[in-house]
């Protein structure tokens, strides 16, 4: 008998549950609960844009409060419970998955990358870089400026250091150790992550598979086109995962499923069918409010999260500033399941102030409407308070004593919002969060540490 469609609001559940995102800062920061997170959605992205806090750092508030940074950059640079890997862009990944990611660095060394006429001219460069740090240590390439012989320029020159560094991270010779001010300092594998030294990589079918596994597991039912634009590293190709696919299908491990009002054929894990029967029974998607990084992995994939929510969202850091609609660095909103605006946020630290710069709700959120992609109309004065507390667990996260709320679309939602928001400033001045003196401090181990 073949299967009824899955509702849409099934598929939108299943995905929020494993991002961790169904009732999101309510719970606090904890080692289990930071792997838990980072194995099922396959990754914690890292960018250095720092106009309001670091990407991952955001991305873990966005699901667990605000917490001390310190103690996060200890779980991963001290007690390796993550280490960086390219795996939808820069990430920090776990370490249980160290040796499917370790057949991915083994694989790009003969991965065709374009690296071979830099390798031929550089000849020298990848032992020196390495014979370096064995010798002396965790390196950056700040590290190796100014070594260049008399008489000339020589090899030491910036562009082949960082070359050599960053393909000796990518084929699993070096690690990113620790980071000074989010700048990497490289170490061997197998000094800085001593599990790497006994570990036995998985056969390259066997990552293609788990690579394939790890996607559907973290975002719940998907199109082809979602996966290839979610774990988007290592790049297979046109076709790359079709027969992987079709593998795991003739073996019963993937199934074909419909989803209503969405064409063409979806898949999901087979196991993973009863929990989109039980999201599909859920009354809402998820409870709270929370701002999400624009490098979160609910949004890697904005076509699907458009498919899903209805919600058309840019990046707009790399938009000329002219033709930039809602901010430089604007924050989807999450309230209930739904992504409903956007915030457009700076961090002054030294004024401890947050400003919001625009608060932008979208249309049929601010009309008090359906949402677009299925739902029910949202309590308006809830969503208010809903966005104000989480304005005031952020201004707390990042060290505000004081939120400036400047410009609301539309305006009208301007003073409601204001209200609620001064009535979390209090709780944001008393709840303020330990912080580093900078977000990228030292994380450099103690002494004792090789």
């Amino acid at each position: 008998m073949p299967r009824r469609p899955v509702p849409l609001h099934a598929v939108r559940t299943l995905f929020l549950q494993r991002q961790h995102l169904t009732r999101p800062r309510s719970v606090p920061l904890s080692p289990g609960r930071l792997r838990r997170f980072v194995e099922d959605v396959g990754g914690l992205q890292l960018d250095s844009i720092n106009v309001l806090d670091r990407a991952h750092y955001l991305t873990v508030w966005s699901r667990f409060g605000p917490y001390d940074r310190v103690r996060l950059d200890r779980l991963v640079y001290r007690r390796r419970l993550l280490f960086e890997y390219w795996a939808h862009a820069a990430c920090l990944v776990s370490t249980s998955t160290l040796p499917w990611w370790r057949r991915a660095m083994l694989d790009y060394r003969t991965r065709h990358t374009g690296w071979s006429d830099w390798l031929r001219r550089n000849p020298k460069v990848l032992a020196e870089v390495k014979a370096a740090i064995s010798a002396n240590g965790p390196m950056g390439g700040a590290d190796f400026e100014g070594r260049r012989p008399r008489g000339g320029g020589g090899w030491w020159r910036w562009r082949p250091v960082q070359h050599g560094l960053h393909y000796l991270w990518m084929t699993g010779a070096l690690t990113v150790h620790s980071r000074r001010h989010f700048h990497k300092r490289y170490d061997l594998l197998e000094r800085a992550l001593p599990a790497a030294a006994g570990c036995q990589p998985v056969s390259s079918e066997e990552f293609t598979r788990w690579h394939v596994e790890r996607s559907l597991h973290a975002m719940g039912a998907v199109t082809e086109r979602d996966l290839a634009g979610y774990l988007t590293f290592p790049r297979f190709g046109p076709g790359g995962r079709r027969a992987t696919l079709a593998a795991m299908l003739e073996r019963g491990e993937v199934s074909p499923i419909e989803v209503e009002g969405r064409p063409g054929r979806w898949l999901a894990l087979t196991r993973d069918l009863p929990a989109l029967a039980r999201a599909a029974r859920a009354v809402a998607p998820s409870q709270g409010t929370t701002f999400l990084a624009p490098f979160d992995s609910l949004m890697w994939f904005r076509e699907r999260v458009a498919r899903l929510f209805g919600y058309d969202y840019r990046i707009e850091v790399y938009t000329p500033g002219h033709q930039r609609v809602h901010g430089y660095y604007t924050l989807p909103i999450l309230h209930d399941g739904q992504l409903i605006g956007r915030v457009d946020a700076k961090s002054y630290r030294a004024e401890r102030r947050l400003e919001v710069r625009h608060v932008h709700l979208e249309p049929w959120c601010a009309a008090g409407q359906a949402p677009p992609a299925g739902g029910e109309c949202l309590d308006q004065e809830a969503m208010l308070a809903g966005v104000g507390e989480a304005m005031g667990s952020l201004a707390a996260f990042v060290g505000a004593d004081d939120i400036v709320l400047r410009r609301v679309t539309p305006r009208r939602l301007r003073a409601p919002l204001d209200r609620a928001v001064r009535l979390e400033s209090r709780r944001a001045s008393s709840a303020a969060a330990p912080r580093p003196t900078d977000p990228g401090s030292d994380l450099s181990p103690p002494a004792s540490h090789p």
